[in-house]
């Protein structure tokens, strides 16, 4: 239903950015946003990251909350239930060689030995962000995740 359409207050998922692109906000297991408000062409929504932003009218939304609120507790219990679903064992980059991982190498148990933590390929990682300064869509941000 169009954000339009939807009385402010109302709990939401499956937001489209973009009027026919398609969902892509609050997809996934368990989670909600909020209809808050509705000025002029644009609707303000409270997303579950706390972040509050503004989206266009005419975008499609979903009423209601994603189902499958149980799937964060689901407990795996052993290594082989996991490996059924296709995932390899996680190895630590500190234990390999210097040709696999930026961290490797060393004798015996090593620091990074660089200016902080990488991914495999070198790119920083824990902490670094990834967002663009002037992202285009920053004018659509009323208030930032975390902010006081």
């Amino acid at each position: 239903m169009p954000l339009q359409n939807i009385p402010v207050g109302t709990v939401i998922h499956n937001i489209e950015l973009h009027p026919g692109k398609g969902a892509q906000m609050v997809r996934s297991a368990g989670n909600q946003a909020q209809l808050m408000a509705k000025e002029g062409a644009y609707a303000l929504i409270r997303l579950p990251s706390g972040e509050l932003r503004n989206v266009r009218l005419g975008c499609m939304a979903t009423i209601g909350q994603v189902g499958n609120t149980d799937h964060e507790n689901v407990s795996y219990g052993k290594a082989g239930r996991v490996r059924h679903m296709g995932i390899r064992p996680t190895v630590r980059g500190s234990v390999m060689n210097p040709v696999d991982h930026p961290h490797g190498g060393g004798e015996g148990i090593s620091p990074i030995g660089r200016s902080g933590p990488v991914t495999p390929w070198g790119k920083p990682a824990l902490g670094y962000k990834t967002r663009k300064k002037h992202n285009r869509s920053d004018k659509f941000i009323v208030k930032r995740r975390g902010s006081k």
